[in-house]
């Protein structure tokens, strides 16, 4: 790409046009005045690997990618950071200018920037943490509670044998439980991540026993539609410090931003705003 060029990225999945990032890219441009565009592309599986030879071509510079293609794209990639390989998918594509694909996933940091954000006085270390569900985000959670520093993470999900396999990729530190054996830790527990899509618009309620949740444990929910899930509410009725879910979606941008268009931004309420607004 030429000095001179409009720099371009966009978001690819399948479907697309529920993704709230062409808004949020969309601001951080016109706040800072950077003269590029951001672009939501729907793309079938089976024309991935085109598109993604194609797109430099056109004046590229990289691209986020949701579902079906996380894992896919990171399969394509010919240079992967350390944290899209331990989490087995990339949701980050930067077009270098040597022709080489770099594949990044920054939904661990864009959880533990959320928790920093909405929870200022949580630890890593303070104590034991409870991920709700085993799919791809909750790999990117407990990657990134792991190098945060938390001593013990008790892993639930409705089909145990996927936490199971969960434990075995990422240790000791793992330990799996019954979906019905979470009220047991929830005393102990520092933090309760919910990773699944239960509570979300659509989707089934979350049926989980919080009787023994205390005021100690921060709980946040990587769902955002709604705001505020049942999760949030019973937490936010027990005391707890609750951070809900768009923050994440809004720091996992950042870092693909800054590499695309040069400027780190800002995550704050007039950015909120405007994705909610959306």
């Amino acid at each position: 790409m030429s000095e001179d060029a409009i720099p371009l990225a966009g978001v690819i999945g399948h479907p697309i046009a529920h993704s709230r990032s062409p808004a949020l890219h969309g601001h951080w441009l016109r706040r800072y005045g950077i003269d590029g565009h951001y672009i939501p592309m729907d793309v079938n599986r089976e024309h991935l690997e085109t598109v993604l030879q194609t797109l430099p071509k056109m004046g590229f510079v990289g691209v986020n990618v949701t579902i079906p293609h996380k894992e896919r794209a990171l399969a394509l990639a010919d240079v992967v950071t350390d944290r899209a390989a331990l989490i087995g998918a990339s949701n980050t594509l930067i077009f270098r200018k040597d022709g080489k694909l770099l594949a990044d996933n920054t939904d661990g940091y864009g959880f533990i920037e959320n928790l920093k954000q909405g929870a200022p006085n949580w630890r890593g270390p303070d104590g034991p943490a409870i991920v709700l569900g085993a799919g791809g985000a909750s790999r990117a959670v407990l990657s990134a509670l792991i190098e945060a520093g938390v001593p013990e993470i008790f892993l639930a999900n409705r089909t145990k044998a996927r936490a199971e396999a969960l434990k075995d990729e990422f240790g000791a530190k793992v330990k799996v439980i019954d979906w019905v054996q979470v009220s047991n830790v929830l005393p102990d527990a520092a933090l309760l991540a919910n990773t699944t899509s239960l509570g979300m618009t659509g989707a089934a309620e979350m049926r989980l026993p919080l009787d023994n949740l205390t005021s100690k444990t921060v709980v946040t929910d990587i769902v955002y539609t709604p705001l505020r899930t049942p999760l949030l509410d019973a937490a936010e009725m027990a005391g707890c410090t609750t951070v809900d879910g768009l923050g994440m979606l809004l720091h996992q941008a950042a870092p693909g931003f800054e590499r695309w268009f040069g400027q780190r931004p800002d995550v704050d309420d007039a950015l909120r705003a405007a994705v909610l607004a959306a």
